[in-house]
């Protein structure tokens, strides 16, 4: 049995002056039972607790670390830019390189506005898609988390076209009432929303591929129909990459699914594992914000030279020929691993992957959408969870998230970690 008792000491001060002892709520463990681990480094595709214990990460601080933690160039990068100041609040040639990139790869974009995280990014995107449309409404999908924002903490009800309620207390009815939900791949309820709604609606929002109920594709033509019926009735289609972006494809899902939104917001891989997000789009939508336009945007923080630096030379390094297809390749061998274990052990499963993001889900169900993801066996993944983290293997603390691939797994981490997942599976 690994030795945890530094990070339960560490846990239980935590907790006397810090909501449930952690900063963001799935690091409790509460979903999987025990208490966190607390990660005093890492290096490569580990991570090392204050304990002293090692483990293959697959969680990649959620996404960003797709280089592998602590990866050369950006340590360098940051030394250097440390030196000089660690933020100025004024515009520094750094945002306008990051800046640059950005458009590069994702020319659905004219214009880009860097913030420090994703939810800053999607709440902005919609505040500028409702001043530029002039209306109020948008549309979700169940399942897709697009941060904390008031507007967004909000799930279906029964029928398929409700008017959402507020998912979490001190979100007043009053926002609920204009976000509107559907069941993530069902173009039909979309359609009928959009003939019923389609006048009010000033956006769509969508995880492309649904990141934080595990990992769930889009069906053929369920994108494409989101296009459609948006580009028709005037209302604005926000991609929410923050996930995806760099994640399915160099270019994210827009890429990968060939769909050009009219919004795109990104954060995770752009910042190097630094604190970032950003919103970008079409140039008339986005010479809304301020100080161009009317609508208000701002922060202190936003463009910090530090997270432009780790930002830049993240998508340097990514921009090096061959390097996707590294990283397929050791997503793939993942995948087969995983699969193959799972059949031998007599468990059913059901894996599903979109470039280096993935999920095993404990059901003989296939996932579509978040009422099949509910269906999958909890108890059964936390069984699994705690046995791969006493094998070494750091997966995310919940069956409703995704895992991820770095470039800095080695194909001996992934043949230890598909090792792991059979001795793990045989005892659940």
């Amino acid at each position: 049995m690994k030795n945890h008792t530094l990070s339960k000491n560490l846990f239980l001060k935590a907790s006397r002056v810090i909501p449930g002892g952690v900063n963001s709520p799935v690091r409790a463990f509460k979903a999987v039972g025990g208490n966190p681990l607390f990660i005093d480094r890492a290096k490569g595709s580990r991570i090392y607790d204050v304990d002293g214990n090692a483990y293959i990460d697959y969680v990649l601080s959620w996404g960003p670390m797709i280089l592998g933690h602590a990866f050369p160039r950006i340590v360098t990068a940051l030394r250097k830019a440390v030196e000089k100041g660690t933020s100025y609040g004024a515009p520094t040639a750094l945002e306008v390189e990051l800046a640059e990139l950005v458009l590069k790869i994702y020319p659905s974009m004219d214009k880009v506005r860097m913030v420090n995280s994703g939810t800053e990014a999607t709440m902005s995107a919609i505040r500028a898609a409702r001043g530029f449309t002039g209306r109020d409404k948008i549309i979700k999908f169940e399942g897709c988390y697009h941060g904390h924002a008031d507007g967004l903490l909000v799930k279906a009800g029964s029928g398929a076209m409700t008017f959402g309620l507020p998912d979490s207390p001190g979100v007043p009815k009053s926002y609920a009432r204009n976000t509107l939900t559907l069941p993530f791949n069902d173009g039909d309820a979309f359609k009928r929303l959009v003939e019923k709604e389609g006048n009010n609606i000033a956006c769509v929002i969508v995880e492309p591929v649904v990141g934080n109920i595990g990992c769930v594709l889009p069906n053929p033509g369920f994108l494409e129909g989101l296009r459609k019926l948006t580009r028709k009735q005037g209302i604005v289609l926000i991609f929410d990459e923050v996930m995806t972006g760099f994640r399915v494809a160099f270019g994210g899902a827009q890429a990968y699914y060939g769909i050009k939104p009219d919004m795109t917001c990104l954060g995770k891989v752009i910042g190097g594992g630094l604190p970032v997000g950003a919103f970008g789009g079409r140039k008339e939508i986005m010479s809304m914000i301020s100080p161009e336009g009317p609508v208000y945007q701002a922060g202190t923080l936003s463009g910090n030279p530090l997270a432009m630096t780790a930002g830049i030379e993240t998508l340097k390094e990514l921009s090096k020929p061959g390097i996707y297809k590294a990283l397929e390749a050791k997503s793939a061998m993942l995948e087969k691993g995983l699969k193959d274990v799972a059949k031998k052990a007599g468990i059913s499963t059901r894996f599903y992957r979109a470039g280096s993001m993935f999920c095993t889900y404990f059901t003989d169900l296939d996932v579509t959408d978040y009422v099949t993801a509910k269906k999958a066996d909890t108890q059964k993944f936390s069984r699994f969870f705690s046995e791969m983290l006493e094998q070494g293997i750091n997966l995310a603390p919940s069956q409703f998230e995704a895992g991820f691939m770095s470039l800095a797994h080695s194909e001996k981490d992934i043949e230890a970690t598909v090792t792991a997942a059979y001795n793990s599976l045989i005892k659940i």
